[in-house]
C-alpha cells in the first residue's frame, strides 16, 4: 500500500445500529475497489472486519477494525465499529480519530436507538455526518419512510442525494438529484442512465429537500431557491462539501452492500465530499506544559494518538495510532508524553482486518499500526524524543455491570489474573478488583455479553476457564444501645495457665472505625496489656453476631478487670476482649446496616413515569428530577446496593438502550427488619 499525502487521507467510522449493515458496506467497498478478491459474508464468518472468532460465532461486531479503500488517488481507512450497546468503547476510540461518520442505517427497520446515539457521538466529535440506508435488496423496504423518520429525528440537514427506483419490493435503480440522472447496477458498477420527465411525487418531495438544504448554504443560493430558479450540479456539490464540512448538511444515500449496488457512490462521496485531516487544520493539544493549537502538518514535529490496544497472549501489545502531526517512521525513537516514557518503534504496518503489510514510514492524517510498546496504552500520545507534546485522550464510559468471578479449575487464580490484566489494556471500558470485604474478585463492564465475551477470551487467549456469579453485598453491623460486660479467659493445664479479666463498656461510636479508650484505675489491668485488648478487639469487629459481617460505629471502653502476676499475658487479654465483644455485642441491640447507592438515571421525558416505578419497586427513595443536555430528564434517587445488581441489563430493556446512569455508594443505613432476617438466614445456612 503506497504513502498518500494527507489531503487523499479520509478517516471515516461507521456507526449505527448492530445489524445494520456496517460490516458488509466495508466488506463491498473492498471489493468493489480490488481490496480484496472475494465478497466475504458476516453469516460465513470470511468478512474482513469480523475475523475474531468471538465475532466470527456471535455473528456481531466486537471490536473496531480498520479497513483502508484505494478509491481515485485517495485513501479511505474505514473503521468498522460494533452496533452493540456493550462495546461502545470501540466507539469511542474509532470516533477519537475520524473526521467523518458514516451512519449506517436498515431500510427495512429504519433508524434505531443505535442510530441516534452515533448520532450523538459523532456531533459529539465534530464529525461530519452521512447516512448510508442499506439492506435495500431485501423485502418490506421503505427507503421514503426511513428518510422522513431521519429528518423528524435529526433535524433539517437530513439531506436525501438520491432515492431508489422500486419494482414492487426491490431496488432496480436509483435517481441521483445530484448529477441529475438515472444510475442502475451491473455487479455494483453503475450504468447512467436519462432522467425522465416524471421522478414521482416521493422522489420529487426529497429532491426538494436537497433543494432546501443546498439554498441554506448561502443568501445567494437562498434568493435564487425563492426565485424558483434551479441550482446546477456545481452549485448544489460545492454547497454539499460546505455543508458536509461545517455539519449542516448530512447526506443521505441508499444501496444494498449485499447486492453492491450503490456503495460506490458512497465511496465517492467520501472522497470527494468529505473533509480531510488538512481541512481539519488544527487540534488542541498541550504543549510543554501549556495548551496550544496544534497544526496538521506532514513536516512538523511528531505527535500521534494510540486509539486501541490489541492485547496478544504471544507477540504483546498491538497498538493502532493516528499520527497528527508529522511523520512516524519505522526504527526510530519516541516519546510517550503521556508517562514520559522512551519507546523504540521497530517495524510500522498498514492494517486491513487482521492482514498487515510493512511500511517505511505513517504520515500526518494516516492509521498505523505498531507492536511491542511496553510502555504505552490507549489514549497515550507518542511525540518525537525529547518533545512534550500530548493531544487529547479518549473518554471511555463507566462500568457499570458487575459479576463475581472465580476459576472452574484451583490454582488458576494467577493465570485469571494476568489474563484480566492484559485484556484491560484492550478494553478501558471494564474493570476488576479483589473485594476486601466479601473476598471476591469482581469484574465490572457495560452489560452481560460484554462479561460473557471477556470470559471467552480468557479462555481462547489466555487458557483459563471461569465462570461469572452474582457479587456479595457487603453488608455492616452495629449496635444501638450502650452495655458493660465482662470478658474473663481461664485456662490450667499445669505448668503456666492463662488468665486474662476484663470489663468493657461498648456503645455506637461517631467514626466508622472502632473507637478505643481506656478508664482503667488502680492497675487492676497494667497498662501494658491494653494494646492486646485493643487488637483483640479490631480483629473482632471484622465479624458481627448477626451475619458476620463487619462491625461499623463502635466505640469500646476498657473500665476494669483483673490479671494474674504469672499466668496473664497478651493472648490471654486478647482472647477475653473477643468474649467480652461477642457478649456484648449480643446484649447491645445489634442491626444490620445495608449500603445506600446514590443513582443518577438520565432517561427521555417519556420513560419516566417506567423509570420511577422501577425505582420504588427497588425500595429506592426519589430526591428529584431535573432536565439535563440532549433534551433527558434526570432523576436523582438513592436507592439499596442490594436491590441493583442487573440494572444495567434491566435499564437498557427498560429504555431501549436509551437510558444509562450512575451508582456511588453514599452511606450506610439500617436494613429493614424483613431485609436483615433474610440476610441473617442466608448467613446461618452458608455455614451449615
Amino acid at each position: 500500500m503506497k504513502q498518500y499525502p494527507m489531503d487523499k487521507v479520509r478517516n471515516v467510522v461507521l456507526l449505527g445500529q448492530g445489524r445494520s449493515g456496517k460490516t458488509s458496506f466495508v466488506e463491498a467497498a473492498l471489493y468493489l475497489n480490488k481490496g480484496t478478491d472475494r465478497f466475504g459474508k458476516v453469516n460465513d464468518g470470511t468478512t474482513v472486519s469480523d475475523y475474531d472468532p468471538e465475532e466470527i460465532r456471535r455473528q456481531i461486531s466486537i471490536s473496531l477494525t480498520v479497513a483502508p479503500v484505494e478509491y481515485q488517488g485517495c485513501k479511505l481507512n474505514l473503521i468498522d465499529t460494533p452496533g452493540y450497546l456493550d462495546f461502545v468503547g470501540e466507539v469511542m476510540q474509532g470516533v477519537r480519530v475520524a473526521e467523518t461518520a458514516l451512519i449506517v442505517v436498515s431500510g427495512k427497520d429504519g433508524p434505531g436507538v443505535g442510530t441516534e446515539k452515533g448520532f450523538a457521538y459523532a456531533t459529539a466529535g465534530g464529525l461530519s455526518k452521512l447516512f448510508f440506508v442499506g439492506r435495500m435488496d431485501e423485502e418490506h423496504v421503505d427507503y421514503f419512510k426511513v428518510v422522513e423518520q431521519l429528518r423528524e429525528t435529526f433535524g433539517i440537514s437530513v439531506c436525501p442525494i438520491n432515492c431508489p427506483i422500486m419494482e414492487g419490493d426491490r431496488m432496480v435503480g436509483l435517481v441521483d438529484f445530484v448529477e441529475r440522472n438515472v444510475k442502475t447496477f451491473k455487479n455494483g458498477v453503475a450504468e447512467v442512465r436519462e432522467l425522465p420527465e416524471d421522478i414521482g411525487p416521493q422522489a420529487s418531495h426529497l429532491w426538494d429537500m436537497l433543494s432546501e438544504s443546498v439554498a441554506e448554504t448561502s443568501e445567494e443560493l437562498m434568493e435564487k431557491y425563492f426565485g424558483g430558479e434551479y441550482f446546477t450540479r456545481d452549485e448544489t456539490v460545492q454547497a454539499l462539501k460546505a455543508g458536509i464540512a461545517e455539519g449542516t448538511i448530512a447526506p443521505v444515500m441508499c444501496g444494498s452492500a449485499i447486492s453492491l449496488e450503490g456503495v460506490n457512490l458512497v465511496v465517492d462521496m467520501l472522497a470527494k465530499a468529505t473533509p480531510s485531516p488538512a481541512d481539519r487544520g488544527e487540534t488542541q493539544a498541550t504543549v510543554d506544559g501549556k495548551e496550544a493549537a496544534l497544526k496538521a502538518d506532514p513536516a512538523g514535529d511528531l505527535a500521534a494518538i494510540v486509539f486501541k490496544t490489541v492485547a496478544d497472549p504471544f507477540v504483546g501489545k498491538m497498538s493502532f495510532f493516528k499520527v497528527v502531526s508529522g511523520t512516524m517512521k519505522a526504527d526510530s525513537q519516541v516519546t510517550n508524553s503521556t508517562n514520559g516514557q522512551n519507546e523504540k518503534i521497530g517495524k510500522l504496518f498498514f492494517i486491513r482486518g487482521n492482514k498487515q503489510q510493512e511500511t517505511a514510514a505513517v504520515g500526518a492524517g494516516d492509521i498505523g499500526f505498531v507492536s511491542k510498546l511496553g510502555a504505552t496504552v490507549t489514549g497515550d500520545t507518542l511525540c518525537a524524543a525529547g518533545k512534550k507534546i500530548v493531544l487529547p485522550g479518549i473518554t471511555f464510559p463507566r462500568p457499570a455491570y458487575a459479576m463475581s468471578i472465580s476459576p472452574l479449575a484451583k490454582g488458576d487464580e494467577e493465570k485469571i489474573s494476568t489474563g484480566l490484566q492484559r485484556l484491560a489494556e484492550e478494553d478501558r471500558t471494564f474493570t476488576y478488583a479483589l473485594n476486601p470485604e466479601t473476598k471476591q474478585q469482581v469484574v465490572s463492564g457495560l452489560g452481560d455479553v460484554h462479561l460473557d465475551v471477556l470470559v471467552s477470551k480468557l479462555k481462547n487467549k489466555f487458557g483459563t476457564g471461569v465462570e461469572l456469579g452474582p457479587i456479595k453485598v457487603p453488608y455492616r453491623e452495629t449496635i444501638r444501645k450502650k452495655v458493660k460486660v465482662q470478658g474473663r479467659h481461664k485456662k490450667q493445664s499445669g505448668g503456666h495457665g492463662q488468665f486474662g479479666d476484663v470489663w468493657v463498656e461498648f456503645e455506637p461510636g461517631d467514626t466508622e472505625d472502632l473507637i478505643f479508650e481506656e478508664h482503667v484505675f488502680g492497675g487492676s489491668v497494667p497498662k501494658n496489656f491494653f494494646p492486646a485488648v485493643e487488637k483483640g478487639l479490631r480483629e473482632s469487629i471484622q465479624k458481627g453476631v448477626l451475619a458476620g459481617y463487619p462491625v461499623v460505629n463502635l466505640k469500646a471502653t476498657l473500665v476494669d478487670g483483673s490479671y494474674h502476676p504469672v499466668d496473664s499475658s497478651e493472648m490471654a487479654f486478647k482472647v477475653a476482649a473477643n468474649l467480652a465483644y461477642k457478649a456484648g455485642m449480643t446484649q447491645a441491640s445489634p442491626v444490620l446496616l445495608e449500603p445506600i447507592g446514590s443513582l443518577k438515571v438520565r432517561i427521555p421525558d417519556s420513560m419516566m413515569g417506567d423509570i420511577i416505578g422501577d425505582i420504588n419497586k427497588r425500595r429506592g427513595r426519589i430526591l428529584g428530577m431535573n432536565p439535563v443536555a440532549g433534551g433527558l430528564q434526570e432523576v436523582d434517587a438513592e436507592v439499596p446496593m442490594a436491590e441493583m445488581n442487573g440494572y444495567a441489563v434491566d435499564l437498557r430493556s427498560m429504555t431501549q438502550g436509551r437510558g444509562d446512569f450512575e451508582l456511588e455508594l453514599a452511606r450506610y443505613e439500617e436494613a429493614p427488619a424483613n431485609v436483615a432476617q433474610k440476610v441473617i438466614q442466608e448467613a446461618a445456612a452458608g455455614e451449615e
